[in-house]
């Protein structure tokens, strides 16, 4: 079985926020590692060439937070031989960022998007790469992406349950955190154990406490 994971943060944030989330993988037998980038200052397509490099090396998973998992899914649509068995986002708008567009229309709000801008608002049609994917969205809508766009159900503050289900996807999962929260969730280190070694999250085992998550299945 695959042990080595690679990590990847979200637009704003540094790759230290990944090492709560990584240390409870690191329990599970995982040899996790994380890859950062500069999400607004440089971009996803400055990222790309160092990222593929790194996936490269030897066989791995992914597990990727908000724009992150837009950046590994691209870079594994551009490199379809990269060597990555299964991708987790954590609450990653696949089909593309209501909230960013509602930021572009504000030259303040616009400028914090960065080189991001373009794949966080395009997002991805579908999923028929050789890697499974498995996404994890959030419901606790705290978070300030609600004042620039307007999210049609469900949401985690930044993004709507709806834009991270995308067809082709292998598995889903929906749990009360936030978009921040989520990788501070001992719910969401359970779910994500267990993608990584089964390719599903039926095969996870509850933290302790009230169960939260629903495991929906496959995007649609």
């Amino acid at each position: 079985m695959i042990r080595r994971v690679v990590l990847l943060h979200g637009i704003w944030m540094p790759g230290v926020v990944m090492r709560w989330l990584a240390a409870r993988l690191s329990e599970a037998g995982f040899q996790c590692e994380t890859f950062g980038y500069y999400g607004v200052a440089q971009g996803p397509d400055q990222a790309l060439p160092s990222l593929v490099d790194t996936l490269a090396r030897e066989p791995c998973h992914v597990v990727a937070h908000s724009l992150g998992g837009l950046v590994a899914m691209q870079a594994l649509v551009q490199h379809p031989q990269l060597p990555v068995e299964r991708l987790l986002c954590l609450g990653s708008p696949l089909r593309g960022s209501g909230a960013a567009q509602g930021m572009r229309r504000h030259a303040w709000s616009a400028v914090t998007l960065g080189r991001a801008a373009t794949l966080l608002e395009g997002g991805f049609g579908q999923w028929s790469g050789r890697a499974q994917v498995g996404v994890i969205a959030g419901t606790s809508p705290v978070g300030l992406g609600h004042l620039f766009g307007t999210f049609q159900g469900e949401h985690d503050g930044s993004v709507s349950v709806e834009e991270t289900r995308l067809p082709g996807i292998a598995d889903h999962a929906v749990v009360h955190a936030s978009h921040s929260g989520m990788l501070f969730s001992p719910e969401v280190a359970a779910l994500a154990s267990a993608f990584l070694q089964h390719g599903t999250f039926h095969a996870a085992q509850a933290p302790p406490g009230p169960a939260q998550a629903g495991r929906d299945g496959p995007g649609r």
